[in-house]
């Protein structure tokens, strides 16, 4: 393979964590080696610049949807230009001749026609003791499988797949979920030679309970690949099991407890204790049994199973809501169409004073740019033609929906009439095609939200999706033939993003 380093994007999503700085750093050693590093800064507060230092790559700041490393990974990859993705999470640190190598390892995946190319990571832990429970955790990450903290992709496995399936809010199993996607859809991913270090970050004795949220993930896990969905991608087994009896047992004990039936309590009590003796000893086993790593490990393992129930649980019962809402393609531009949409349709409007916003317009469009969105208009203004209306008019009552909207990022307008033979008048594919050109993204990217079969059409006719917000203007046939249907802006813009 030719011309690697211009043909392979690294997509690094960030919470804004200090170890960003180191990363970037580090890639800057070979700058020459890098085509584009995409940056998806996916914190709620943005207030603070992220902590980039000066540097000579070519670094692009994406807005992240703030919604979990699987939607940031997928609101970088989808902007990105690379004919490969490359993954890093913000605190990993590429080795020395990390770019030359990762050229290489992509040239052997392409030899091999591989869909995917992993890379390898190096936990560096205490040579003075053995490793605590936390570390020996984070140490997992050195034999996991299609790990993203060093991962990279064809674009086209990635647009076959769906790309990370966003129903995980975790970093934890959409890596393992997307792997299990790609092999199974008939791509072989290969393992590089490349190489990144992972410190163990800094942690308090509690942390062992807050990965207990994990097992919801695992929940889904289940019902998305099987009962077998551990052993294809290479999973521990887990305790779940052990965690359930535990708990219970727990559970029962209390209740015995306070109705006053004291020897079936005691029973029941000997049970929770020897489960907590064999898992505080489990976790202490292996490690330094250092005071402080003892009593962490004694307390947390107190409580450790009844966490784990309990988001196991919670897993179940959201089980089937998010199974209804599906892995979304994402989206990254919602064109709407401007009559009848964003405003009141006044026919050949070219008055701007005239101008009045559709219910919910203003909050559909700020919900959309939030979720990290482009935000295009695409609009047939046959008046144009017709003489009734000049440009100079139409695009006036363009600049005043975007003073009472915010900034429009694309405007695409069809000047002509049903007399003309034109690629661009809706339902024509046209006006979707040149604001997805204009905003450098694929047509499958995009969503049009509009109040006609027109713009769903013109979606159709693009590859785009399409959501219809009907009026009272809406024919009942473009309804009935819509494969999709919202009942007002907010609720388009909901469906679209995942969220509704």
């Amino acid at each position: 393979m030719t011309g690697v380093p211009f043909t392979c994007s690294i997509v690094i999503p960030t919470v804004g964590r200090p170890s960003l700085h180191d990363l970037i750093v580090a890639l800057d050693r070979a700058p020459d080696l890098i085509g584009e590093v995409l940056v998806v800064d996916d914190r709620r507060n943005r207030r603070h610049p992220l902590p980039i230092p000066t540097t000579s790559l070519p670094i692009e700041i994406v807005r992240g949807p703030s919604r979990g490393p699987a939607a940031a990974r997928n609101a970088g990859w989808t902007r990105a230009r690379g004919t490969w993705i490359e993954f890093l999470d913000d605190d990993v640190v590429p080795a020395r001749g990390w770019a030359a190598t990762l050229t290489e390892d992509l040239a052997t995946a392409e030899e091999h026609d591989a869909g995917g190319s992993q890379g390898r990571i190096t936990v560096p832990l205490p040579s003075d003791r053995r490793p605590t429970d936390w570390e020996r955790n984070v140490r997992g990450l050195e034999s996991a499988q299609w790990a993203t903290a060093d991962m990279a992709y064809r674009r086209t496995v990635l647009e076959a797949v769906g790309g990370f399936d966003e129903r995980f809010p975790r970093a934890f199993r959409e890596d393992a979920d997307l792997g299990l996607r790609v092999t199974r859809a008939g791509y072989h991913i290969v393992r590089g030679r490349r190489r990144v270090v992972h410190p163990v970050r800094a942690a308090d004795r509690w942390v062992s309970l807050r990965l207990q949220a994990g097992n919801r993930d695992d929940v889904l896990m289940r019902a998305l690949h099987g009962p077998d969905w551990r052993a294809a991608a290479g999973a521990e087994r887990g305790r779940m099991k052990r965690h359930l009896v535990n708990a219970t047992t727990g559970i029962v004990a209390l209740a015995f407890a306070l109705t006053g039936r004291r020897r079936t309590a005691a029973i029941a009590g000997a049970v929770w204790l020897a489960g907590w003796a064999e898992l505080c000893w489990a976790r202490l086993r292996p490690g330094p049994k250092t005071v402080e790593e003892v009593a962490a490990m004694a307390s947390t393992s107190a409580v450790l199973p009844a966490a784990a129930t309990a988001h196991w649980a919670l897993g179940w019962a959201r089980l089937r809501s998010q199974l209804r809402r599906r892995n979304m393609p994402y989206t990254s531009a919602v064109l709407f169409d401007r009559d009848g949409t964003l405003v009141v349709d006044v026919p050949y409007n070219g008055d701007p004073s005239r101008v009045v916003l559709m219910p919910g317009a203003r909050l559909a469009i700020e919900r959309a740019r939030r979720a990290g969105a482009k935000v295009g208009v695409v609009s047939n203004q046959s008046g144009i033609a017709r003489g009734l209306i000049d440009r100079a008019q139409a695009e006036a009552v363009n600049r005043r929906v975007q003073d009472l909207l915010g900034p429009i990022d694309v405007w695409a307008m069809c000047p002509h009439d049903d007399d003309h033979t034109c690629s661009c008048r809706k339902p024509a594919p046209g006006l979707v095609n040149e604001a997805a050109a204009q905003l450098g993204v694929d047509p499958s990217q995009c969503v049009v939200i509009g109040d006609t079969g027109a713009d769903v059409g013109a979606a159709l006719a693009a590859g785009a999706r399409s959501v219809l917000v009907p009026n009272c203007a809406t024919r009942p046939e473009e309804v009935a033939a819509a494969p999709m249907v919202a009942v007002d802006l907010v609720h388009a813009v909901r469906l679209v993003l995942g969220a509704g």
